[in-house]
């Protein structure tokens, strides 16, 4: 049977599609061979009743160290991705997924920022394809379909060993040919240099649609740094995009500064757009506002055919009611579809550069 998506609409169907799961307790996913583990981090727990009890549940990732998660030999697609570390690495756990043998990761972004978690401290999320929830349980259902082959691999760019549980759920099932792959990216701008717009995708090649922006927003001036635009230039626009939005917390699905009550952000968090985070000043050594929001494009992806770039603004106010370009640290995940090959990736920063400092 040919995998034509999931989901409510046809949850009744009945499928020939094979279920499977990845994790410490099966590495390979194979049928019948999960829970067999006679070594691993649980092993001196379950010293008491051997295998079959809880023996791998669990892998230690040594520093500046790349580990895999999985492979898995296709057609199929991943369906749900389930991981938990602590806080601290959440910057420095870098996770890369490969599609059908290609050298270059269609996916690479630091483990917390995808899971929209970008401050190394936990923000619980309840939206429709990302989920986080207490304390720490990070859920992905991305639909991420692949013909021959997937990788994902978390590579620990950090200078200390990290705990790492986790679990891919997949089906291994026909794709159809106008299926397109998941790709995810992360850029930062720290400090934004003044008048110029933080970049969330450029580059792209090929035929496919966005779907989804993640923004981790630390703020270095005083005052509302939200009025700077989102803008989609499709398909050949070069000074002037197709799309262009009215501020930043408009296009989180917010407005007027996000302030509810009086005085406050309001947080929320929904199926498709949320303001999850608000990290506020503690008098002493936290000193600037920090936020996390993001906007998933599952109702109305952006469609190109040929190419993509994708910026935002930063602004605030200055006298005499003028804008203000702001410099402020802007990390981003942004999330999209697309045929392949897909065009080389920015150089990820190295573990300064992505520091939470």
């Amino acid at each position: 049977m040919t995998f034509n998506g999931f989901g409510l609409n046809n949850l009744s169907l009945l499928s020939s599609a094979k279920s499977r799961s990845i994790s410490p307790e099966n590495f390979t996913g194979e049928k019948g061979r999960g829970g067999m583990a006679t070594e691993g981090t649980g092993k001196e727990c379950a010293r008491d009743l051997g295998q079959g009890w809880k023996v791998s549940p669990s892998v230690i990732i040594p520093p500046q160290t790349p580990f895999t998660l999985g492979e898995i030999e296709g057609p199929g697609v991943i369906q749900h991705i389930w991981l938990t570390c602590f806080p601290p690495h959440w910057r420095s756990l870098i996770l890369r997924i490969y599609w059908d043998g290609e050298e270059e990761a269609s996916v690479e972004t630091p483990i917390g920022d995808f899971f929209c978690n970008g401050w190394g401290e936990r923000c619980n999320v309840n939206s429709l394809p990302i989920a986080v929830n207490p304390a720490g349980g990070m859920n992905s259902y991305w639909e991420m379909p692949f013909r021959k082959s997937a990788k994902l691999v978390v590579e620990n760019i950090g200078e200390e060993e990290a705990v790492l549980y986790y679990q891919i759920d997949y089906s291994l099932v026909d794709i159809p040919d106008h299926a397109a792959y998941f790709h995810a990216q992360f850029r930062r701008s720290n400090p934004l240099p003044y008048k110029e717009v933080h970049t969330l995708i450029d580059g792209v090649k090929g035929q496919g649609h966005y779907v989804g922006t993640y923004i981790a927003w630390g703020v270095n001036n005083n005052g509302w740094w939200g009025e700077g635009e989102v803008k989609f230039y499709l398909d050949g626009d070069r000074d002037f995009p197709t799309i262009c939005g009215t501020g930043t917390e408009d296009y989180f699905g917010g407005a007027w500064n996000w302030e509810h009550p009086k005085g406050e952000y309001g947080t929320y968090s929904t199926p498709f757009l949320g303001l999850p985070q608000v990290i506020k000043p503690d008098g002493l050594y936290r000193s600037q506002q920090r936020f996390g929001m993001y906007r998933w494009h599952i109702m109305d992806p952006i469609r190109f055919e040929k190419d993509l770039r994708v910026t935002i603004q930063a602004l605030g106010w200055r006298s005499g009611r003028r804008y203000l370009p702001l410099q402020d640290d802007i990390a981003s995940v942004v999330y999209w579809y697309q045929t392949e090959p897909h065009a080389s990736f920015p150089q990820l920063p190295g573990r300064d550069g992505l520091e939470v400092i």
